[in-house]
């Protein structure tokens, strides 16, 4: 299943989590599937976020949503202390011995 993997540094979760909270709806439209956060233990202010769609192209088209509509614009993401690093990742088809 392809996923975007987003990795970012954040001023303060409480902040971060607001402003993605306030883009469900635009995720949902999007296509995304299942959505997983999750921090280092060690670092407070980085957080990790994959989210999984049914395409590949969907997960390219979100990509450029966020980095047009969201990450460019401040006020969309207040909590953002970085530029995010991200890479769309597929399940990898393993052979049996």
């Amino acid at each position: 299943m392809p996923t975007l993997h987003i990795e970012h540094p954040i001023k303060d979760f409480a902040t971060w989590n607001a402003a993605f909270g306030s883009f469900a709806v635009p995720r949902q439209q999007a296509g995304v599937l299942t959505e997983r956060v999750v921090q280092p233990i060690d670092d407070d202010h980085y957080v990790i976020v994959d989210l999984e769609f049914a395409t590949v192209a969907a997960a390219e088209g979100f990509l450029r949503f966020l980095q047009t509509q969201v990450w460019s614009t401040p006020a969309n993401s207040p909590g953002l202390a970085g530029t995010p690093k991200t890479r769309i990742e597929d399940t990898a088809a393993l052979s049996s011995p």
